[in-house]
């Protein structure tokens, strides 16, 4: 086999992984998307519950507490995918392309570092509280449930944070590699969705 059609071959396989587990990512961040939508329909209930009838939802704060690591977790790989997280990209934009794969292979190892420690962490966390049963302080809610949701959306996000890290290794070592599986930086310097006319501004300024 050749190394042109060996090379092939890896990119043709990070693309079927990254497609494949794209649809999974967007599943859980539908998800967490539903549960908000469920919260809100819940707080409206209890408000209109306490309000008209004088008879609040019984163990509403325990549901919304429950139901936060459900929104707040299962959407991480889906924005890590997107690159719909906050990120400073002011400096590595005026990076040549090459040292901005490089800045961005350290970043995500440092990222996966964390993910794995903090996976390792709230496993424990979880686990403990199943074998303690512990629950909410209103009705009762178990509460391991919702703790696993973390262990469990942080390692979606670490298989991210890997295919990432091929993705961006390719383009680093490889000339010919286009991107894939990896969001693509926008300058807003090469922007032209937005001109500015200066015989405007100084005719605005003289009124």
């Amino acid at each position: 086999m050749s190394e042109a059609s060996h090379h092939s071959e890896k990119i043709t396989l990070l693309e079927k992984l990254d497609r494949i587990f794209f649809k999974l990512e967007t599943s859980l961040n539908m998800l967490g998307g539903i549960v908000i939508f469920l919260i809100v329909f819940l707080t409206a209930t209890n408000v209109l519950g306490r309000w008209v009838f004088d008879t609040p939802v019984t163990g509403y704060i325990d549901w919304v507490e429950q139901s936060m690591a459900f929104f707040a977790f299962l959407g991480l790989a889906y924005c890590q995918r997107q690159g719909a997280h906050i990120r400073m990209d002011i400096v590595i934009n005026h990076l040549k392309k090459k040292m901005q794969w490089f800045m961005e292979i350290i970043s995500l190892s440092f990222m996966l570092v964390i993910s794995v420690i903090l996976i390792y962490g709230s496993s424990l966390h979880a686990l403990r509280a199943y074998n303690l049963g512990d629950s909410s302080m209103d009705i009762g809610l178990v509460t391991w449930p919702a703790k696993m949701i973390v262990p469990f959306a942080l390692s979606v996000l670490v298989i991210r944070l890997i295919l990432q890290l091929w993705a961006y290794s390719r383009l680093l070592f490889s000339s010919n590699a286009l991107p894939v599986g990896i969001p693509v930086l926008e300058s807003p310097v090469t922007n032209d969705s937005v001109k500015i006319d200066p015989k405007k501004i100084d005719l605005e300024n003289s009124l």
